[in-house]
Order: C-alpha cells, then sequence, then structure tokens
C-alpha cells in the first residue's frame, strides 16, 4: 500500500558528503563566529565578509557529491510518495533524485534581493557587494539567517500532518521551530529518528536507529520493507 513518507533531514545527512555539520563544538561555523555570518545584523555590519563565506561555501557545493543515503532516500519514491523537508542549505538531495523538497532555511544555490523577499533567482556563480537586483537593491544568499523568518514552516507543518511514516535523519531536534515539526504527525504516525548521537530514545512510536546517516538508512529501508 502506497504510504506519504515525510523526512526531515539535519546537518548529519550531508556530514558523509563531506558538508561540515552546522557549529563545531566550540559554537564556531568554519571559524565564523555565527553571528557575524548568520544574522542581518552581521550583514548589514560587514556584508563583503558574509557574501565571501556563503561563495566559499557554495564553491564546495561543487567539490561533493549525494552520499548512499541520499540515494537510499530516492529508492523511497519507487513505492510511496516522499516529501524531504531539509534544514540543508545544499542541493544534494535533489542532485541524488528526490522530487519533491522543502528546504527550510533557504538554498545555496539561489540568491534574492535584499529589499524583496520574492525577488529569488537560481544562481552558481559568486556574489559580490554591487551586485544588484532589477530594482538596485545588493544582492544576497537565499539563507534563512537567525532572527529572520521561516517561510516554509507552514507548509511543513501542512506535510507533518499528513504523514502516514516520519523519518528524522540528522539532527539533533533542537533547533525551532524546525525542532517542533514531528508534534504535527498524527498520533498514530510511526517515527523512525536517525542519529548517531539521538537526542531523544526510542519509546511508544519512536524508533531511534542510533547510526549515522549511511547506515542508519539501510536499517530504515529494511524495516519498511518489512512493514509492507
Amino acid at each position: 500500500m502506497k504510504k506519504h513518507i515525510v523526512i526531515l533531514t539535519g546537518a548529519g545527512m550531508s556530514a558523509e558528503s563531506g558538508i561540515k555539520t552546522f557549529r563545531d563544538a566550540d559554537g564556531l561555523w568554519e571559524g565564523h563566529d555565527v553571528m557575524e555570518v548568520a544574522t542581518p545584523e552581521g550583514f548589514q555590519r560587514n556584508p563583503e565578509l558574509v557574501l565571501d563565506f556563503y561563495n566559499q561555501r557554495r564553491r564546495q557545493l561543487n567539490e561533493v557529491e549525494p552520499n548512499q543515503a541520499h540515494k537510499d532516500l530516492v529508492t523511497l519514491e519507487t513505492d510511496h510518495k516522499v516529501t524531504i523537508i531539509t534544514q540543508n542549505v545544499d542541493d544534494l538531495h535533489e542532485r541524488a533524485g528526490s522530487s519533491n523538497v522543502i528546504h527550510l532555511h533557504g538554498e545555496l544555490r539561489k540568491i534574492r534581493s535584499s529589499k524583496n523577499v520574492n525577488n529569488i533567482k537560481v544562481w552558481n556563480e559568486d556574489i559580490h557587494l554591487g551586485d544588484n537586483c532589477e530594482e538596485g537593491h545588493q544582492l544576497r544568499p537565499h539563507i534563512v539567517w537567525f532572527g529572520e523568518a521561516v517561510p516554509m514552516i507552514e507548509k511543513a507543518m501542512e506535510v507533518c500532518q499528513k504523514a502516514d511514516i516520519l523519518v528524522i535523519i540528522g539532527t539533533s531536534m533542537q533547533v525551532y521551530p524546525a525542532a517542533g515539526l514531528m508534534d504535527f504527525a498524527p498520533a498514530k504516525t510511526p517515527i523512525y529518528y536517525i542519529d548517531p548521537k539521538p537526542a531523544i530514545q526510542s519509546g511508544g512510536k519512536i524508533t531511534v536507529i542510533p547510526k549515522s546517516a549511511t547506515e542508519g538508512t539501510v536499517d530504515l529501508l529494511s524495516i519498511l520493507n518489512s512493514n509492507e
């Protein structure tokens, strides 16, 4: 029977592709204070630093490939409806072949006007100070920074409310509003949580798979296949 599988992914999903997780243990993001490179105030203070930071992240995307976990999730589309809700700003889910991906925190390969949030374009090059939209405003990364609204969160909530199965991969479930999404799943919807250092424990409808994304998705596929 075809089911709607909703998959929520975080930094641990892409870590095995070589993309560093959001913050190191010391609170720095690849050597930078996140408040300097991931807030509207940081962009206002030093736009050149912020643009350069995301230019480097965008270039890094050209050097990495989807890992086996990304590919395993694509295979679920053969027999089920699959919606991926990701906190990641990379495009590895799409490059692996997933057809329905919601990006909560924006996308590295897109840019937008610093004044018009709806003026969004696909962009694979560096962004420089002085690169403006048609209305004369500085272009900025299409990234949801700390303190900004998460425009896709309501759509994500609606999707979770319709989930027959909810899967969480590679996220600490500590960053809101994304962390609250599993609370929107129907009461009887089983939840599978894949993470090498899980923040929650198995119990009730929650099954924890304490493994990396690539190892855990193998177990997930086995479980789902055995339940059919």
